[in-house]
């Protein structure tokens, strides 16, 4: 549960949705505080801070709580206190015994996440009043009724210390948390939000006990509630549900004290080193800079951006370019407290690590007499900028951002940032870059005495109450409808036609929030016969599209997605996937960009060495996780086609070898003849358009680009394949990776598809409940994460049951022993009424949001003309979901499901782990 922004969590600006102000009126012990762009923020009698966000053509309420701890408030001792109660407080409270399940039950999502400033819980639920009175009376119970005991503490430990074990098999997540450690000598920035395993470990439940009650309270917690939903009502039940709670006697040991520890001015160069076996090198540097407040950071997030971004980065020029790194970047990090800037180079095993590690402290220091230009700050703002009007058309993700900016000190610090950002200038560039990128700031290489040390005062943070008197922000955004996404609704809406070439298109306008449009294009190429032998040419023809075209380089290709507030990217191999995101107003740029970038690639010989180089390291990262390699080891088993055929899985020196084979004519001749448009291409929009003026402008673009081989689908037929155990030793690693499948001979159309669908969802589908999750995860605390389910093809008769598992691998044996128990008891005693009942309800509310978010929507469209479908078939297979019963989903495992024919594949450091890890099992019985 924790994120990866635990590590690296802020890349960029954040981003954040603004929504209309709605006259509300307000139950008693509720003042209204204050409202920004429609972002409405009342305020308890207890203390509690709500901001309501309303949104009404989302079909779901998303509830978000903050509470104002993370890993910066822990004491001695405490390391990962406050994410390790995060992982607790799922376990329920007297009266929502089984908080996952009953998420679950309604259709819904949820996920709770640590940073350094706070802890939040949210969750995603289909829009109602019956889902929202729910969330909101189980949020406020397990505020302060949460049952936090020995035995659940001693389960969930193992848990948290797997997923430490994860981290600690990623070269640049450990990487990243020695420099931080090294670069903080006092504040808590300095401690990974994880936590130390020791603490882990030995933390007794009192003290986290007393973690909860100090922290968990309504004056120290904000309710953020977004998407659909009445505004009168939520607030009469949140007044009713959590204004019933008393605010706390703040005196003792409840006292909440600011935090005060503050680093002082670095004095001279740091350095680390990280010595682990691995495929490849990294360097990183590191530099202190002001809070997320203050007056500088926009510049600084600006900076980041200059050095960071490729391919136009000074990194990426200086090191990439040079072929001294395969990859670079930069970010800043958005905390409450003085943070850092920071910048990493990525170096292949072969390369000199130490000449990457000089050239990106150059690149740095050379910032002095070579400043930013202005076309990279306009180029940087601009990128940004596009980051966030992209995604302030999404409300979903709108409880995370706020939680993230509340926690630097005030939630409408976002929109502020917003708006420095857009009066960041030159001048401004080159003043924080000479401010804060001195020598003696930062860590990254030795100790080195010095008797003129340059130092870098870093300022407090400013007081949110002063810096935000009178604050307004700018204007809302446009509304949405409320759209309902039944089968008769969609079917009714779509517009259906076919391009002179074949290509089939479905176009589904509605009126969206921002007016935001979702676009993609699917391209079927080739026959089988063609397509034979041709490796990786396919895949490298499509990611070097967006690399440079006749009209523009890749440079000119990124500037112009930014200056159009849109997103495009591109992927594939045979089958080529084009995704946008745009406005109504910027629709037709972005479709005149997509046909230039499709049409007319350059394949720069440049640009293939770059991408090589990359891939190249992507493989030898993959390579050195434990699930990748897993993963790759059951694909190869499974895998019955000749090295020639398309649908191969190579080895890893194969993989190795098709990479460094691949020639730029081999690219040029690739999109010559297979590329266009034909009978297997499907385009599918849906959002905020004029669906004659978007055929229109298909037609001029489009209408007359067709494939010089014409594409010819080929029947990929079920095979069975011999069960075996794999494993794979890989040293020095933490954590390790379970794969497992077996085929099953069913197509999507198959009378049991329906039953064995819900069975999969049953096993292992669900947040974090299902029958593999209860008794892995929650029961034995064997793994972070474990699931499966069931999938089969809509055409072939191929199908499979698939399961996976990350775990430590002192626990290789019980897991296989358990996952086999719950299997063999799924085939042979079945599934019970109650369980289907509820499993069933929570798999349909699942499909259901499907149908309502946009971008899956979209996927479903464009999969529905290749089939020859419509939506009333989806429609078909939740009604026969619907009516089944028990029985019918205990028969289909019963003559479908056969763990004996189940291959897995284990990779991990499984050698003389019993003896290491003794005390550590013996600690968990």
């Amino acid at each position: 549960m924790q994120q990866l922004a635990c590590h690296c969590r802020r890349l960029l600006v954040a981003l954040l949705l603004a929504l209309p102000l709605l006259a509300t009126a307000q139950p008693d012990g509720i003042e209204q505080v204050t409202s920004v762009e429609g972002i409405t923020e009342y305020r308890l009698d207890n203390g509690m801070k709500v901001l309501l966000m309303p949104d009404r053509s989302r079909p779901t309420t998303t509830i978000n709580v903050t509470y104002f701890v993370g890993s910066k408030h822990e004491s001695y001792g405490e390391t990962g206190m406050a994410h390790l109660l995060e992982h607790m407080l799922f376990y329920g409270t007297p009266d929502h015994q089984d908080i996952k399940a009953e998420i679950s039950e309604r259709g819904g999502s949820a996920n709770g996440t640590t940073w350094y400033d706070r802890t939040n819980y949210f969750q995603t639920l289909p829009a109602g009043e019956e889902n929202l009175e729910w969330a909101i009376r189980m949020e406020a119970d397990r505020m302060v009724n949460s049952l936090i005991d020995g035995e659940d503490l001693e389960s969930e430990m193992t848990v948290v210390r797997n997923e430490f074990e994860i981290g600690e098999t990623s070269p640049f997540r450990v990487l990243m948390q020695r420099v931080m450690a090294t670069a903080y000598l006092w504040h808590g920035y300095g401690r990974s939000t994880i936590g130390a395993r020791a603490d882990i470990e030995n933390v007794p439940v009192e003290r986290l006990q007393d973690f909860y009650r100090r922290y968990y309270q309504p004056d120290n917690a904000m309710l953020i509630l977004s998407g659909n939903f009445e505004p009168e009502e939520a607030l009469g039940l949140i007044a009713e549900e959590f204004g019933s709670i008393p605010a706390p006697e703040r005196s003792g040991d409840m006292k909440l004290w600011p935090t005060y520890t503050r680093d002082p001015v670095q004095d001279g160069e740091r350095t680390v080193n990280v010595r682990r076996v691995g495929k490849f090198q990294m360097a990183m540097g590191a530099w202190h800079v002001p809070a997320a407040a203050h007056e500088d950071y926009p510049a600084i997030e600006v900076l980041s951006h200059v050095l960071g971004e490729a391919p136009s980065g000074r990194l990426h020029q200086a090191l990439v370019e040079e072929e001294l790194a395969s990859r670079t970047g930069a970010f800043s990090m958005a905390l409450g407290e003085p943070s850092l800037l920071m910048t990493y180079a990525q170096v292949d095993q072969d390369d000199d690590l130490a000449a990457a590690r000089d050239a990106l402290i150059e690149t740095i220091d050379a910032l002095e007499d070579n400043p930013p230009t202005s076309e990279e700050v306009e180029r940087a703002v601009n990128a940004l900028q596009r980051n966030i009007e992209v995604t302030l058309n999404d409300s979903e993700r709108v409880g995370i951002e706020l939680s993230e900016w509340a926690a630097t000190g005030d939630w409408r610090l976002m929109f502020l940032n917003r708006d420095r950002l857009g009066e960041v200038t030159v001048d401004d560039v080159v003043r924080v870059a000479n401010t804060y990128l001195k020598r003696d700031n930062r860590t990254v290489g030795q100790f080195i005495p010095e008797d003129d040390p340059q130092r870098a005062e870093i300022p407090d943070a400013p007081d949110p109450e002063q810096l935000l008197a009178g604050y307004e922000g700018g204007e809302a955004r446009s509304e949405g409808e409320a759209f309902d996404p039944t089968a008769e609704n969609i079917e009714n809406r779509l517009v259906r036609f076919e391009l002179p070439n074949g290509a089939k298109v479905a176009l589904l306008p509605k009126e969206t929030r921002g007016d935001r449009v979702e676009g993609g294009i699917t391209m079927r190429m080739g026959t089988l016969e063609t397509l034979s032998g041709l490796d990786n040419v396919p895949g490298f023809t499509a990611s070097m599209l967006m690399r440079g075209s006749e009209k523009y380089d890749r440079q000119a290709i990124r500037d112009r997605i930014s200056e159009l507030q849109s997103t495009l990217s591109i992927s594939g191999g045979a089958n080529v996937g084009v995704a946008m995101e745009s406005t109504r107003d910027n629709l037709h740029d972005v479709l005149a960009l997509t046909a230039e970038v499709l049409r007319n690639p350059t394949f720069e010989a440049s640009e293939l060495e770059e991408m090589r180089r990359q891939q190249l390291t992507s493989l030898d990262q993959a390579r050195d996780n434990p699930m990748s390699v897993a993963s790759r080891m059951i694909g190869r088993h499974s895998n019955h086609y000749p090295p020639e055929h398309p649908e191969y899985t190579p080895s890893w020196e194969e993989a190795e070898a098709r990479i460094e084979a691949v020639e730029r004519d081999q690219l040029a001749e690739f999109h010559s003849r297979f590329y266009g448009f034909g009978p297997g291409t499907t385009i599918s929009f849906v959002g905020d358009f004029d669906p004659d003026a978007l055929r229109e402008e298909l037609e001029a673009h489009f209408a007359d680009w067709e494939q010089q081989v014409a594409f010819e689908r080929y029947d990929r037929p079920y095979r069975e394949t011999e069960p075996a155990a794999l494993e794979m030793q890989m040293d020095d690693k933490a954590n390790a990776g379970l794969i497992g499948m077996h085929g099953i001979a069913m197509s999507d159309e198959h009378p049991d598809y329906p039953a064995l669908s819900l069975a999969g969802h049953l096993l292992g589908g669900g947040f974090l409940s299902s029958r593999l999750a209860d008794r892995i995860r929650d029961e034995e605390g064997l793994s972070y994460g474990v699931g499966g389910g069931v999938n089969a093809n809509s055409i072939d008769e191929r199908g499979s049951f698939y399961v996976y598992a990350m775990y430590a691998p002192e626990n290789r044996e019980r897991l296989v022993e358990v996952l086999f128990e719950e299997l063999d008891d799924a085939v042979e005693n079945g599934f019970g009424q109650e369980e289907v009942a509820e499993g069933r309800t929570g798999y349909l509310r699942q499909l259901e949001l499907a149908r309502s978010n946009d971008s899956q929507l979209l996927s479903m469209l464009a999969n529905n003309l290749y089939l020859g479908r419509d939506m009333y078939h989806r429609a078909d297979f939740e009604q026969k979901v619907s009516e089944l019963t028990a029985e019918e989903v205990s028969a289909a495992v019963r003559e479908h499901l056969a763990p004996e024919k189940l291959s897995y594949a284990v990779a991990g450091d499984f050698e003389d782990s019993s003896d290491d890890d003794a005390s550590n099992d013996a600690s968990e019985e």
